[in-house]
């Protein structure tokens, strides 16, 4: 076993698009924008949004199930899966979105057996209500799951750690990692927060990155931070 272990996000991340967002302007009743705004202007944290919005979908678990069949992850992702423990470094899939959702879309790809931390999903009552767990929550952190609290049992051992994301969610788990493959809005957080990190496209560039890292000749590659206040 190699001396890293990777931590990576899923939605927007291994998958094309967001999952619960998907569900939300499919099966959302009213009230969910609301929820979302607040998130976004930080008066709630993710664990009490997503806890409101998913009280507000409606829908039975077949349609579920159809919607869910539509949803693609990047193509790219089992190839990096494999080659991962090729080179016997652990993969867990971190996510504040929804367990069951995860499991249905990576089980397409033979992928349901990766570790997985997630808030979960389970029907609720009358029928076509949805309930959600956190069973990954912190003390003290707003989000269902804590991505912190993962960083520090991957480090368990003396493992480093690789963090793949794209978003909000992975600003905090980013501070405590020993390196970043970042996507979107991560890439700025890591420019301006100081951590070492890589931008990718996609799961192509981290297959090609992964190697390198791994054997430490991943430095030409490190885009020059610019240590600065971090974005929140």
């Amino acid at each position: 076993m190699t001396a890293w272990k990777i931590l990576c996000d899923f939605d927007g991340t291994i998958s094309v698009e967001d999952v619960i967002d998907s569900l939300l302007d499919r099966f959302g009743r009213p009230g969910w924008e609301t929820l979302e705004r607040d998130w976004r202007a930080g008066k709630i944290g993710s664990r009490e949004c997503m806890t409101g919005q998913v009280d507000l979908l409606d829908m039975t678990r077949v349609e579920l199930d159809k919607h869910l069949s539509t949803l693609w992850i990047d193509h790219a992702f089992p190839d990096f899966v494999a080659k991962a423990r090729e080179l016997n470094t652990p993969i867990r899939v971190v996510s504040d979105g929804l367990d069951y959702a995860i499991h249905q879309i990576l089980g397409r790809y033979g992928l349901d057996d990766l570790p997985l931390a997630a808030n979960h999903l389970a029907p609720a009552t009358p029928q076509r209500q949805w309930q959600l767990t956190s069973p990954f929550q912190a003390e003290g952190c707003r989000s269902g799951t804590c991505k912190c609290a993962c960083v520090e049992q991957a480090r368990q051992g003396g493992h480093k750690t690789l963090l793949i994301g794209d978003g909000a969610s992975d600003f905090c788990a980013a501070d405590r990692v020993d390196f970043v493959f970042a996507k979107h809005r991560l890439i700025e957080h890591c420019r301006h927060a100081g951590i070492p990190y890589v931008p990718i496209t996609g799961f192509e560039d981290a297959l090609e990155l992964l190697p390198k890292l791994l054997d430490g000749s991943l430095t030409e590659y490190v885009v020059p931070a610019v240590a600065t206040a971090a974005i929140r």
